[in-house]
This record gives structure tokens, sequence and C-alpha cells, in this order.
């Protein structure tokens, strides 16, 4: 089973740890890829949470790239590795990422729907600032934002 950052916006993560246990056969692997709390998405998704909180009860997809809740919700593993990666975002500009991830990525499409014009900015504000901080500065005729993310390979 492969879940390249999918599985990580599953509403009820327990669950989902369930369903990939089912459908892996004893010896079988799982491989993840997940971002980490402390990684660019990671803050995205706190600098979006500050304006348009997620709904109750669920639990923030960056959890999927803490060690220690993969443990928790795969207590049963046979064999646990991880790895921190990173992958790079590349864009035209900060205008450009904004655009898109606003139009495809799903956590950003629902805040800005659920936002004023006024809190739009805002938030748009923020992200900018982000993707400032974050950005490479070896490369500035375009924007490369590295994240971080956690390669999980698991045996059942």
């Amino acid at each position: 089973m492969l879940s390249t950052f999918g599985v990580t916006f599953a509403p009820d993560q327990e669950r989902a740890a369930r369903e990939l246990l089912r459908v892996v056969r004893v010896g079988g692997k799982i491989a993840l890829a997940n971002w980490t709390p402390e990684g660019f998405v990671g803050r995205l998704l706190v600098a979006v949470g500050k304006h348009a909180p997620p709904p109750m009860g669920v639990a923030s997809p960056v959890y999927w790239g803490n060690e220690a809740r993969l443990r928790e919700l795969f207590p049963e593993a046979k064999r646990f590795v991880t790895r921190r990666r990173e992958f790079s975002f590349r864009y035209e500009s900060s205008a450009h990422f904004l655009a898109v991830f606003r139009r495809c990525y799903g956590p950003l499409r629902e805040a800005y729907s659920a936002l004023d014009e006024q809190r739009q900015a805002l938030l748009t504000a923020d992200l900018r600032e982000l993707l400032e901080q974050s950005r490479r500065r070896d490369l500035p005729r375009s924007l490369t934002v590295p994240a971080e993310y956690l390669e999980v390979v698991l045996e059942r």
C-alpha cells in the first residue's frame, strides 16, 4: 500500500490506519510520505488555521508526519523505518504559488471559500510572508520553497 500525502487528509486517522492495515497482508509493507509539523506545509496549515480553523474533532494532517503519532496509529507494525526528506515546491512567484494552491489544494480552497474578502486578504498576506520566509534565496528569479516530509515504511 502506498500513500503520497493522501491518507493524511482522512478525517478519522485511527480508522484510516486500521484500513491500511486491513488491506495489507501480513508481511506486506505500507509506504507513506507525510508532511512534518515543523516543515513548510505544517507551518502553512498553521497559518491557514489562524484564519479558518479546521472542523471540530478533525486532527491535523501533519500529525501523520510525527513519528510518535505514527507509532500510536500502527502499534503492531513489525518493522518501522522513517527518514526525513525534502521536496521543493517550484513556482514562478508567490502569486503563482497562491493562485495554484488556492484553486487546487483542498485546505486553502476551503479556507478561502469560508472567508469574506477582507479576511481573505489577511490570509493572503500571512501566506505571502510565510513563502518569503521559506523561499530559497539563492534562486531569486523564481519561487523555490523546500518542504520537509517524513518517508515511512511499515511492515505488517
